[in-house]
């Protein structure tokens, strides 16, 4: 029953394109953020929360199996689109899940036309996809500060190191 009402709030473009106009009726202010997600940590969960804390719903949008390997490279994501939007919807404070294609979510962002924008500090502004489409409908960028040591990166290069750590421990027992 749990795991349902979870896998309820992974929406098509579409079915987000009827609740996000539904939340606005009902007055709701309506958070967009967007991203990988690949290997969540708690660098993505202050993020997210804090972004929460902007509105009233929280969408995010997920980038792509297909996507991610065109921004990230072809041995990303580590886990698969399902897996990813699965953990996202699990958060209490996340109120939709809506997965894209394209390299970035200009095109769900016009689609949509959120309240309020969110990406983290790493960017500027007017530099966010999405910022004038927000902004020319009266809607807001902002930027949230992140939580320093933690990326999907650094935990992928920790893993790695570790194994060839351990790929030469085995060399040396075995020789």
């Amino acid at each position: 029953m749990i795991l349902e009402k979870i896998k309820q709030k992974i929406l098509s473009s579409s079915q987000m394109l009827e609740t996000v106009n539904q939340w606005k009726n009902d007055n709701a202010t309506i958070v967009f953020t967007n991203g990988c997600f690949d290997i969540i940590h708690p660098g993505h969960v202050s993020y997210l929360a804090k972004a929460a804390e902007c509105g009233t719903k929280l969408i995010i949008a997920l980038n792509t199996d297909a996507s991610v390997k065109k921004i990230k490279g072809p041995n990303r994501p580590l886990l698969d689109e399902d897996a990813r939007a699965l953990i996202l919807a699990s958060f209490s404070f996340v109120d939709a899940v809506v997965m894209f294609e394209e390299e970035t979510p200009l095109d769900l962002i016009e689609l949509l036309l959120p309240h309020i924008l969110v990406k983290g500090k790493d960017y500027k502004e007017q530099d966010i996809v999405g910022y004038h489409a927000v902004t020319a409908h009266g809607g807001k960028v902002e930027t949230i500060e992140l939580v320093p040591g933690y990326s999907t990166t650094l935990i992928e290069e920790k893993i790695k190191k570790n194994l060839n750590l351990f790929q030469c421990s085995l060399c040396y027992f075995a020789g």
